[in-house]
């Protein structure tokens, strides 16, 4: 879709903003709208009222802030109840945030929430008579406006805006009739946009599915459909080939002292003990994206001595651990001496036998294999991965290297094949995210003329 631009355009006097069309000003943030950074935390107090508390992360993932959102309950005083009651029309934005990229992302309020309040980390913007809330909160949408607030934002490892960074945000401000033939055209286009969005994490969804099935099915049924099946002994396995082995962990592993291990506890390896030069210490990050070269925790030789049984070996099998648990990937051999981050389990198959890929296949990608683990921790969730719960888990394995060869070629090639379409669905998705953005800014600062386009 094209559109033609105004007919006549002056100087904005904002740098970043550039020339805006001849009939528009620009406004500070103050002038056009109640700028109200809330003091309404989630400590609830005996002595006052009990309330609904919008929260950063309900602004942080939602565009908009409707009833229907799992609020979680306060308390605040008849004062931050009047002031910060959402009602509609109101543009709620982050105020702090780890990252300045996170800093003023926007959620809007379509209608009047009764009982209903912003909290804290968070700033309302309520607009005044001849502001349209929907344009405001496209505005705070824009590029021009992220950037500037990136940029306005104070901190070191925490970042955040005062109130004065806030209200003296200048603003391109076209007359009340075109902010809300702006807002209009934005809420038609971006519907359609956020559609197609939805409909390629959908389809991602559905392919990582059919990534996981496959690999289950391989790992469990094998390949030859015709096989004679037996009954595994254990029920969430089921049937597995005749000739297939069962075994537990522990079983498949090196009988050398050391096979499995768990990286060093924090109070063994601390920050500060990660602000070295020598060893190089891998960490989740490493194995979740499978790339060892990045990363800037280092160790000195020292303190290396000292925990050297942490060290990994070429052909290991690291497994996260905590938070994002049981991602897997096989520490190459490019790589020099290193030891293990504290979330991180370390692996070491007995490779006269099995295939270290193999393993890892089926503890990354089976789905059977962390669910196993919840049941044998007694859990229907697990945010920690024990050693002495892995070693118990049972697995299926062809009993020959050549067979679990088989498999591995077969799951490289099926799992590539569906790897690259997710990767086409997330290229999609970034591209519409761009023009996304970028059709806001256009519309927003002027650079395009969309007045009839609805």
């Amino acid at each position: 879709m094209s559109f033609r631009k105004y007919a006549k355009y002056k100087a904005s006097g904002v740098e970043w903003l550039g020339d805006i069309p001849a009939g528009w000003t620009t406004q500070k943030l103050k002038y056009v709208a109640r700028v109200q950074p809330s003091n309404v935390d989630k400590k609830s107090k005996e002595n006052e009222k009990e309330v609904l508390l919008c929260n950063y992360t309900d602004v942080y993932y939602n565009e908009e802030i409707t009833a229907d959102l799992p609020f979680m309950k306060a308390t605040a005083s008849d004062v931050q109840i009047r002031k910060f009651t959402l009602k509609r029309g109101d543009t709620i934005i982050t105020k702090d945030s780890e990252d300045p990229n996170d800093i003023a992302v926007p959620a809007y309020v379509p209608r009047d929430l009764d009982g209903v309040v912003c909290g804290y980390h968070l700033a309302l913007l309520r607009p005044e008579n001849g502001t349209c809330g929907g344009y405001l909160k496209r505005v705070m949408d824009s590029q021009y406006a992220r950037s500037f607030f990136a940029t306005r934002a104070n901190g070191i490892t925490r970042y955040g805006l005062v109130t004065y960074a806030i209200s003296n945000f200048i603003l391109p401000f076209p007359p009340l009739k075109e902010q809300k033939r702006i807002a209009a055209f934005l809420d038609k286009e971006t519907a359609k946009m956020d559609a197609l969005i939805d409909k390629q994490e959908q389809l991602i969804t559905l392919l990582r599915e059919k990534r996981q099935a496959m690999i289950s099915h391989a790992v469990t049924k094998g390949l030859n459909r015709n096989v004679k099946m037996k009954e595994s002994g254990i029920t969430w396995l089921g049937e597995v080939p005749a000739h297939w082995e069962v075994k537990k962990i522990k079983h498949i592993l090196l009988t050398k002292k050391g096979s499995i291990k768990t990286g060093p506890f924090g109070s063994q390896l601390t920050t500060r003990d990660m602000e070295g030069t020598d060893i190089k210490v891998i960490n989740q990050r490493n194995v979740i994206d499978n790339d060892f070269d990045f990363g800037d925790n280092f160790i000195n030789h020292e303190k290396y001595i000292e925990l050297r049984a942490f060290t990994i070996f070429p052909g290991d099998i690291l497994i996260t651990t905590r938070g994002t648990i049981g991602r897997t990937a096989i520490f190459p051999n490019k790589n020099g001496t290193s030891i293990l981050h504290p979330c991180l389990m370390r692996l070491q198959v007995d490779e006269k036998y099995w295939l270290k890929e193999l393993i890892a296949l089926i503890i990354h990608g089976s789905g059977y294999f962390l669910e196993q683990l919840k049941i044998l921790s007694n859990a229907t969730t697990i945010d920690v991965i024990y050693s002495e719960t892995l070693k118990n888990v049972t697995i299926a394995l062809p009993p020959t290297r050549e067979e679990q060869k088989q498999i591995i070629a077969f799951l490289d090639k099926e799992t590539t094949k569906i790897d690259t379409l997710i990767e086409k669905c997330e290229t999609a998705i970034e591209l519409l995210k761009e023009r996304r953005t970028a059709l806001i800014s256009a519309a927003v600062t002027g650079k395009i003329d969309v007045r009839r386009a609805i």
